[in-house]
């Protein structure tokens, strides 16, 4: 009986260490884990590009347009068009 008792006991001292090292694991990739979050920020950066990139697409193809209408019709100042 004397053996049982001491398998218990190498058992939970092994039990205590498995756990303490689960607890050193932790806290040791928890830094990890709260990086790997970054990349929501990341997202959130690569949404800002990509406004700011529309928003001057945009613009460009205003200017664009703009200048092929002041080109074909605008005031006909140099079409050479004289009455």
């Amino acid at each position: 009986m004397s053996e049982k008792i001491e398998s218990e006991m190498i058992s939970r001292r092994r039990a205590f260490r498995l756990l303490g090292l689960t607890v050193g694991l932790g806290f040791a990739a928890a830094p990890q884990l709260l990086a790997s979050s970054g990349a929501n920020a990341q997202t959130q950066g690569m949404e800002r590009r990509h406004e700011r990139r529309t928003g001057r697409q945009e613009n460009r193809q205003d200017r664009r347009t703009n200048r092929q209408e002041r080109r074909t019709g605008g005031t006909g100042g140099k079409s050479g068009d004289t009455d």
